[in-house]
């Protein structure tokens, strides 16, 4: 299948293009960045998904929003109207079969930087108007929102023993996941999965359900 991924230089969207290769699908790559992946299979393309011309692909199948940034003065700009911007780009049309949207965590609880957790809030609610408007095509649509991801992002904290331990603290199982097993999930929702959609699925290890019971 023809996928296209957002943000796919670095962490989660690279680990996303790399699975999907590893699998036999062609993948186009667009990030600002122009560091990318070598693969007889692999495209790229260096671009802002805001500002810059988006490239000409026709009959895009698979559509995975991964570009994204955090605490950066643009984070509703790039992360909700960017992602608006890609979508309705390249999902409206008869051969996409499924969009993804990586979202996180802050979508739900609200936590982090304020204008990061309401773009992702955005992108969420943004997901299920997708989903009514992909359905006449039979293509779902939906979410991924992880908690903590290992991946070079989140270095000022991993490489911090305090802070680690007190992040540990805050989840029922005292890790984070991958960008590896970020890119399994986002495999099996577009290529594997056909009966769900309008679904954001949240990826913590258990952050949003801990509780202290005190008695």
């Amino acid at each position: 299948m023809k996928v296209l991924v957002t943000g796919a230089s670095r962490g989660i969207g690279r680990a996303i293009a790399e699975k999907f290769l590893s699998l036999g699908h062609e993948v186009i790559g667009v990030d600002c960045l122009s560091e990318h992946l070598t693969h007889a299979r692999y495209r790229h393309v260096c671009a802002d998904i805001l500002t810059d011309e988006l490239p000409r692909e026709e009959g895009v199948e698979i559509l995975i929003n991964n570009a994204g940034v955090q605490d950066s003065g643009r984070d509703i700009d790039v992360n909700l109207k960017g992602t608006i911007r890609v979508t309705e780009c390249y999902a409206m049309q008869p051969r996409i079969r499924s969009v993804l949207f990586i979202a996180s965590s802050s979508a739900q609880t609200g936590s982090e930087f304020p204008e990061y957790a309401a773009s992702k809030g955005g992108v969420v609610a943004y997901m299920k108007n997708v989903a009514l408007r992909v359905a006449k095509y039979g293509a779902t649509s939906n979410s991924l929102s992880p908690g903590g991801v290992t991946t070079a992002l989140n270095d000022r904290v991993m490489r911090d023993p305090v802070l680690w331990n007190r992040i540990m603290e805050q989840t029922l199982l005292p890790k984070w996941a991958s960008a590896e097993e970020i890119a399994e999930w986002a495999y099996f929702v577009t290529a594997v999965n056909r009966s769900m959609t309008a679904q954001d699925i949240l990826i913590d290890n258990g952050e949003a359900a801990k509780s202290d019971f005190v008695w």
